[in-house]
């Protein structure tokens, strides 16, 4: 198992060329300093930790890996559910001006069909998701106070990774010269 940069393994699940409805994410602080912990997974594309910080109000900084190769029926349970209130989607940008207003006339349209009838607002935000052609998105855990139980049961899950991963996002930060917090 290798640390990777956490936009490395943004893009590969980005590139996993699975259902992009189909992913589920559970995110939360991190246990001991600054920073969060994000497991992202999906059932045939893995589960991926990620563990990032805000080096300062326009960056953020992070490392990664994969976990798993596969969402099994151990681990689907500490993932959230499709009908939980709080969503994730992962973006990529488009350069190509013509791809563009293709997708932007994919998202007007899914706003006037909302004008038209109404939808609850998981269901929008994934239409809005599919019109920009999200690589990635779905249900959620998190909590902004506290830890989900979700994710210290996922962190004890891959204690390797853990390991490996704490020990290079304190490395990062350190070299970033931030002394865990802002000043």
């Amino acid at each position: 198992m290798k640390a990777r940069d956490w936009q490395d393994v943004l893009e590969d699940v980005a590139d996993a060329k699975a259902d992009p409805g189909d992913w589920h994410a559970v995110i939360g602080n991190r246990v001991e300093g600054i920073g969060e912990d994000v497991f992202l997974g999906h059932p045939r594309a893995g589960v991926y930790q990620l563990k990032t910080y805000a080096k300062n109000p326009f960056e953020i900084q992070g490392v990664g890996t994969q976990v798993a190769r596969h969402l099994d029926d151990d681990l689907e349970p500490l993932f959230p559910e499709g009908d939980s209130p709080a969503r994730f989607g992962i973006k990529r940008g488009v350069s190509d001006e013509a791809e563009v207003k293709r997708r932007g006339e994919n998202l007007k349209s899914v706003f006037e069909d909302h004008r038209e009838s109404p939808k609850r607002g998981i269901e929008l935000f994934d239409e809005v998701m599919d019109a920009l052609e999200s690589p990635a998105h779905g249900p959620m855990e998190f909590d902004g106070e506290h830890r989900p139980t979700e994710l210290d049961a996922l962190t004890d899950t891959f204690d390797e990774a853990e390991t490996l991963l704490t020990s290079e996002l304190d490395e990062l930060i350190d070299r970033s010269g931030i002394n865990r917090g802002f000043y």
